[in-house]
């Protein structure tokens, strides 16, 4: 029985407690959270980070009589728990553990049931409350993290030349040039042939690192944009359309989605001694972002290759073509689901440090050698700088070359009417291919053939297409 009380009293912490049983438990709040928060579809993602909280406090005493053999309890540590503990290190515990007799305060019983057994319970009070802890530190630095990012590099996009462009980038008068006196091409245009793909690529890696979006790039892309989309609007406000997109956007990327918490379970059960998990993801986020950063960049070349390979002169302005066949698998959110797995992995390696920092001290086993402490935290500040400066303002730029623009380009009021017009459409047209004979037959009392509903059909088509498509997170809208 002494043994099994020694086992229980150094599985007080998370430093001792097995890594899968940690993980089993975030995954089985989780998957309760994630079910109510699609019931309650209207909540926001992070309401996700108060449902773990709330579950793990109302499941506690069952979590505490969940009886396992100390024997399970001795594989996939954090620590190994012949490591003697340093004096900061048993203060700052101590401090934790009346912290969380206090706010936790039920469940005793439940260990003791266990002890009485002689076996010990599933997850102590103490490494319950410190996963609450945990949970509201990696909120709060995911938010901070987000926030930062989209407002450095809203700031960037601003500073771009913005309002002065909008004004003084209309097309000019109609004049032949060679391709090559355009800006855009000499900086872009690599040549014809295999050896110009890999110098467009690698070219498209360095770029992002130094100008990532320069004058004639923002320029360009600009026109192309108006052109494909909004002839008969030479005038349109690109820029507060953009920025209307970012913002849109920025409350996709402030959520914490069901794929960010699959990857914090996989990275809570491999955080074992030894392994230095934490050291080798957090090169995961860096290397996505250099992926997606010089894949932007990489979009930006095809719409220069396209007008040079096809043209030797160019009467007028330089107009590129948007098209979604420039990104990946055709889908230019793609882009935004990337960036919002860099941003949460990175403000979960920042968030893990503080919290280890703060709970067991910089000296904890847990915490790992300096050798793999600094290179993370480095690698960390070097992904939040490039995601705000390069990354963040290529997205918020280069993603509006696909095929379609998006709901964005209505106020507010209009997004509403059309959407709820593309909703109707849909539903008419599943009675009709289900054989709604009757609604087909009383059409031409509704105004001469239902000529009422083909206004516009290439507007309310596409975004209806693109709702369907995007579950009404996207809608793309193209004018004939």
């Amino acid at each position: 029985m002494a043994e099994h009380g020694g086992a229980a009293a150094e599985a007080a912490t998370l430093e001792f407690t097995p890594t899968w049983i940690v993980a089993a438990v975030c995954s089985l709040m989780v998957l309760i959270s994630l079910a109510a928060e699609r019931c309650l579809h209207y909540l926001g993602k992070l309401m996700l980070l108060g449902f773990i909280s709330l579950l793990l406090t109302v499941f506690q005493g069952l979590i505490q009589r969940t009886c396992i053999p100390p024997r399970w309890t001795v594989h996939m540590l954090p620590c190994q728990r012949e490591v003697s503990a340093t004096k900061e290190h048993v203060a700052a515990a101590q401090i934790v553990g009346r912290i969380g007799r206090r706010l936790l305060s039920e469940g005793g019983a439940g260990a003791e049931l266990c002890q009485k057994k002689g076996k010990v319970p599933l997850l102590s009070l103490e490494a319950i409350h410190q996963l609450h802890i945990f949970i509201f530190v990696l909120a709060i630095t995911h938010v901070i993290f987000s926030v930062s990012t989209m407002l450095l590099g809203g700031a960037k996009v601003s500073h771009l030349l913005i309002k002065s462009i909008e004004i003084a980038g209309q097309p000019g008068p109609a004049k032949v040039a060679h391709v090559r006196q355009f800006e855009f091409i000499n900086d872009h245009f690599k040549g014809m042939g295999k050896d110009s793909k890999i110098l467009s690529w690698l070219h498209s890696f360095v770029k992002q690192f130094y100008g990532s979006v320069s004058k004639s790039d923002y320029t360009t892309m600009r026109l192309g944009f108006i052109m494909t989309h909004c002839r008969g609007s030479p005038k349109f406000d690109f820029h507060k359309y953009m920025m209307r997109v970012l913002e849109s956007d920025f409350k996709k990327v402030v959520g914490i989605s069901w794929y960010l918490w699959v990857f914090v379970v996989i990275f809570l059960l491999l955080n074992v001694n030894g392994w230095h998990t934490y050291f080798w993801i957090a090169f995961l986020p860096l290397i996505l972002l250099l992926a997606v950063g010089t894949k932007l960049e990489h979009v930006i070349a095809q719409l220069a290759h396209n007008v040079a390979e096809k043209n030797s002169a160019i009467e007028g302005d330089l107009v590129v073509k948007p098209s979604d066949d420039h990104f990946w698998l055709g889908r230019p959110r793609i882009i935004l689901y990337l960036i919002h797995f860099i941003l949460f992995q990175n403000a979960f390696e920042i968030a893990f440090f503080f919290w280890i920092l703060t709970t067991y001290g910089f000296n904890s086993c847990i915490m790992g050698q300096v050798g793999f402490i600094v290179p993370r935290l480095v690698i960390g500040v070097i992904i939040q700088l490039l995601c705000s400066y390069s990354t963040m303002p290529l997205y918020a730029v280069v993603t509006q070359m696909g095929s379609f623009y998006k709901k964005e380009i209505f106020n507010d009021h209009v997004q509403q009417g059309v959407l709820g017009w593309a909703q109707k459409v849909r539903m008419r047209k599943g009675l009709k291919e289900g054989g709604a004979a009757a609604s087909v037959a009383a059409e031409p009392s509704n105004g001469g053939g239902g000529g009422g509903n083909t206004a516009g059909p290439s507007v309310k088509i596409e975004m209806m297409r693109r709702a369907a498509r995007e579950g009404n997170d996207e809608a793309g809208v193209s004018i004939e």
